[in-house]
């Protein structure tokens, strides 16, 4: 069988994805070309029981038995607190990275291999794929603020919701900015924003307390999420200035 590497991982993570690999590599081990761990479960980030682990799994070839299999499996770990992995062939990867620019730097940046080739690590991501989908992202999530902010009604607990699922994907693009701006960027969330306010002069402290929020440390009042909504605007619209501006 295909050995796993898992001995550099977060004991957590280790313990709690070997059966899942093993059952992967046990049905389907002469198909798969690659195992990898990626996310905040491969960083200081990770939080133990709250977090959920992410994966990709890489074929030599889509299956459609293998995503069947997939699938069988999805309630049993999705009660251990792994989500349902990326699966992928090296051809869709090639063919994709000037359409996921900004995740497939994310996941050049953020993984483990833990079985077969390292595919993610020599990536070639170009600049000019990574600003479009940057100065995209931003100003979807612009306006899917500005009409899910209207359409709460003032409804705090929907507003909350809008937030925390809006914050998803901000670590991602805020990484790939500050590679944009001339910097490899770190891991860390804490990190990344403040290396990016360094780098912008832009006050970035709304995306810790949205990642508070989306975690259930904090609970603000209604008008805590109203000056929330304005800070995290602001904050969005001067980043895509400065998106639209780089040259690449």
């Amino acid at each position: 069988m295909i050995p796993l590497h898992l001995h550099e991982l977060n004991p957590v993570v280790a313990q709690r994805m070997a059966p899942f690999f093993e059952d992967t590599v046990r049905e389907h081990e002469r198909n798969i070309h690659s195992l990898h761990i990626v996310g905040s479960a491969v960083t200081p980030d990770f939080r133990g029981k709250s977090s959920v682990v992410h994966s990709v799994i890489v074929l030599h070839a889509m299956d459609f038995s293998f995503l069947r299999f997939m699938a069988s499996q999805g309630k049993k770990y999705a009660k251990k607190g792994i989500a349902a992995p990326l699966v992928m062939t090296p051809g869709y990867i090639g063919e994709s990275l000037d359409v996921f620019p900004v995740e497939f730097h994310d996941f050049r940046l953020i993984h483990k291999t833990v079985a077969g080739e390292d595919i993610f690590s020599g990536l070639s991501i170009e600049k000019g794929y990574l600003r479009l989908q940057c100065e995209r992202e931003i100003k979807v999530k612009l306006i899917g603020l500005r009409q899910s902010y209207v359409s709460t009604l003032g409804a705090k607990k929907r507003l909350s919701d809008i937030f925390s699922q809006s914050i998803v994907g901000c670590m991602p693009l805020l990484r790939a900015v500050v590679y944009l701006l001339g910097k490899e960027p770190p891991v860390r969330r804490h990190d990344t924003i403040s290396i990016f306010q360094g780098m912008t002069s832009i006050e970035a402290g709304v995306f810790e307390k949205l990642l508070l929020l989306r975690a259930g440390v904090i609970k603000p009042s209604g008008d805590e999420l109203d000056r929330i909504f304005e800070e995290y605007y602001t904050v969005l619209e001067r980043m895509g200035k400065l998106v639209d501006d780089v040259t690449t």
